[in-house]
């Protein structure tokens, strides 16, 4: 999951260096917390007007965890 959210995150930002992918060890509810931090200026590109693209990374996650039977949740920090 987490090599995912990297992938797709470097795909939208001009700093791919800069995107690092934090997991958080899950909950007592099952849940794992994925946190992506961009660069200052890439910010914009990563949430997208109306936070349409934030959406779109968040609905993938979730499906990629249903297939693997996880609880995922996608933070941009």
């Amino acid at each position: 999951m987490k090599d995912l959210l990297t992938i797709i995150s470097k795909g939208l930002v001009e700093n791919p260096e800069a995107v690092d992918v934090i997991a958080d060890d899950p909950d007592e509810e099952g849940i794992t917390v994925y946190h992506i931090h961009v660069a200052e200026d890439d910010m914009g590109r990563i949430i997208g007007k109306q936070g349409r693209i934030a959406k779109a990374i968040r609905t993938i996650a979730r499906s990629a965890a249903v297939r693997n039977e996880q609880k995922v949740m996608v933070e941009i920090d």
